[in-house]
């Protein structure tokens, strides 16, 4: 990071950030071209929890290569002025790296989704096993992230 004094250090900083987001945007290699997509996510001991249609631009991509990249920020407050160049944003954000894991079992994609849903609704839901087999259920495995202030 350039500027040091924008860098979060502290592990329990940055986890508070990814308890908060909203939108985790994801993003894959497409041959030789960047995709990203805003997703809704859920986040425990270090995974990221997706879930997607079983079929589509994102599962093949996991597919042919499982390395992705996200982020997740925080808008805390604009920063208005007379002038353009004195207008900020005061933020915080999460920007990593991980190895995407298509989950398997009913199991899996069941604690997958209770991840997600908790991260929005803070409690759990039943999934007939009908609609479990109908879902891709997506684990991202976080190998890196660093948090930032401004």
């Amino acid at each position: 990071m350039r500027r040091n004094e924008k860098q979060i250090t502290k592990a329990a900083d940055i986890e508070q950030i990814l308890k908060q987001g909203q939108v985790c945007r994801l993003g894959f290699v497409d041959r030789n071209v960047p995709y990203i997509v805003p997703v809704n996510y859920g986040y425990q001991d270090q995974a990221l929890y997706f879930h997607s249609a079983r079929e589509g631009r994102k599962i093949d991509l996991i597919r042919a290569n499982p390395l992705v990249c996200f982020e997740v920020d925080e808008l805390v407050k604009m920063n208005k002025a007379a002038s353009a160049c004195d207008w900020g944003v005061s933020f915080k954000s999460v920007i990593g790296t991980g190895t995407a894991h298509l989950l398997t079992t009913l199991e899996e994609k069941k604690t997958g989704l209770d991840i997600i849903m908790a991260h929005y609704s803070g409690r759990l839901f039943t999934y007939p096993n009908e609609m479990l087999e109908k879902t891709a259920v997506i684990k991202v495995t976080i190998e890196e992230m660093t948090g930032k202030q401004g």
